[in-house]
């Protein structure tokens, strides 16, 4: 029997294939909450205790359902941008069990793309 010698590459291999730990479960949606103020956002909460943040200028929305959204399938943070009459809008979403720094990454990179006109 002959053995082949691994290449230098190899270690870095088998480092990649190594079994990690994932951050799981939905966290604390306050890291979240907390990058929005009253001076520039509205904030709902209504009779399911799903949440409902706005822009004053209504065109960023962002919805938090703790018990996922109707009519999804299990569909629990989305976040909205309204387009302009020459580039369209976009929309994100999260299901119930995404960490919520996860959502909090993804907000404050969509709030830091914003500026005043």
């Amino acid at each position: 029997m002959t053995v082949v010698p691994l290449g230098p590459g190899f270690s870095t291999t088998v480092e990649a294939l190594r079994l990690r730990e994932w951050q799981l479960g939905p966290g604390q949606p306050t890291l979240v909450m907390d990058q929005f103020s009253a001076d520039e956002f509205h904030l709902i909460v209504d009779d399911r205790a799903d949440v409902h943040v706005s822009s004053k200028d209504g065109r960023f929305y962002l919805g938090w359902f703790p018990n996922g959204r109707p009519g999804t399938a299990g569909e629990g943070w989305t976040i909205a941008v309204t387009g302009t009459a020459k580039v369209p809008g976009y929309h994100l979403s999260f299901d119930t069990e995404t960490p919520a720094d996860i959502v909090a990454a993804a907000v404050a990179r969509v709030l830091k793309t914003s500026r005043c006109l």
